[in-house]
């Protein structure tokens, strides 16, 4: 079977590059279609993969900053015939779904709907976007909504990361979906007899991530808080963070998991599509204190495995901080909780997804030659 992979942009490390590793395990001699590439700051691993890009990538500057060039990605996508393949599988959570692919099935694995286009007033509250410049795109971001619905009614079949996601596919664009939760190496996250004093959080530190509303919670708690990674947010951060809060910057991923497995609890304190850092905090044994929305319902037990804040404010982020006892939490209860995101089970469950839809539609082609 001939099978494209299709990915938004490859320029940042996150959680939809994660998925894409583990499809291109799965599908080693697909292609990978994709906007942008930028070699250098990408998994040394990707140069061996197929990948091939649109006439975005020579756009000027784009690498660094391809915010910008929003408006462009669904001219670039939709000049992608992709017709050719026997399945084409999206990676999505900008334009990516877009690709042409006439009667050849389409399989979206929506990590989310896009976001600055469905949710544009909160994005743009992030974005710390002046009125003057939310009223400039309204207009274009009613074109771009009216692209992406159309472009998600020629998807054959959705399926999505959460119950979070699968309610957002079904509100903005009227299809129904299945779930199958992203792939997590839990292997390399064991837990340890003893732990060190300090709450965690590992992130990208960009707004939608609200590392802010952590900040100011710790400063309030005075309790040591270790922030690992970077983003364009660090340095307002910095600038914000008391003396209890640490900076850690970029952590390489051989790190990650006795980083995890010493924490008293890890934090999670935005609203997330589905976030892989809690799963992995739980498969070294940690509690997670995360806001109770988005994908941390479907992977925190409240309880047994974490607790939840649910107000997105400091004070209700401290006040759970203040009464979560790690130690009444049982870590191999947060382990097994883990293994339900194993990356086994989401390749089984795909594999078998797929061989499904594939099966159904061979017995539907036969069916129409036979009316014929």
């Amino acid at each position: 079977m001939r099978l494209a992979l299709v990915h938004d942009w490859l320029n940042q490390i996150g959680g939809a590059e994660d998925v894409l590793e583990t499809l291109a395990e799965m599908f080693p001699s697909a292609p990978v279609y994709t906007s942008i590439y930028w070699p250098e700051k990408m998994n040394p691993a990707y140069r061996e993969w197929d990948i091939r890009t649109t006439w975005m990538d020579r756009l000027p500057g784009i690498y660094r900053h391809h915010q910008p060039y929003l408006p462009l990605y669904p001219l670039a996508f939709s000049g992608l015939d992709l017709s050719g393949y026997d399945l084409v599988l999206s990676n999505k959570s900008g334009f990516c779904h877009g690709v042409r692919t006439g009667d050849t099935t389409h399989i979206c694995y929506c990590l989310a709907p896009t976001r600055y286009v469905w949710d544009f007033d909160a994005y743009a509250a992030r974005e710390a976007l002046s009125p003057a410049a939310r009223t400039a795109l309204r207009p274009l971001v009613a074109l771009l909504r009216r692209w992406d619905y159309r472009a998600a009614q020629r998807i054959a079949h959705f399926i999505a990361i959460s119950r979070e996601i699968q309610a957002r596919i079904q509100r903005y664009y009227g299809r129904e979906s299945i779930i199958i939760h992203p792939p997590v190496d839990t292997a390399r996250f064991q837990p340890i007899a003893t732990q060190d004093d300090y709450y965690l959080i590992v992130s990208r530190l960009i707004p939608y991530k609200r590392i802010d509303l952590a900040v100011r919670a710790f400063n309030q708690l005075k309790l040591p808080l270790v922030i690992a990674g970077d983003g364009r947010d660090r340095e307002a951060l910095e600038a914000l963070a008391g003396p209890t809060i640490t900076f850690l910057g970029y952590v390489p991923d051989g790190d990650l998991p006795d980083l995890f497995a010493r924490c008293k609890a890890s934090i999670l304190p935005g609203m997330e599509d589905f976030a892989i850092t809690p799963v992995q905090a739980q498969a070294a044994g940690r509690p997670v204190i995360a806001y109770g929305g988005g994908g941390a319902l479907d992977t925190v037990t409240e309880g047994e495995t974490g607790a939840f804040f649910s107000e997105m404010t400091p004070e209700a982020l401290a006040k759970v901080v203040r009464e979560f006892d790690a130690a009444d939490i049982d870590p191999q209860a947060c382990a097994r909780n883990a293994m339900r995101f194993d990356a086994s089970v989401f390749k089984k469950q795909l594999s078998e997804f797929i061989d499904k839809v594939t099966e159904e539609r061979r017995q539907g082609d036969q069916g129409t030659r036979r009316q014929v």
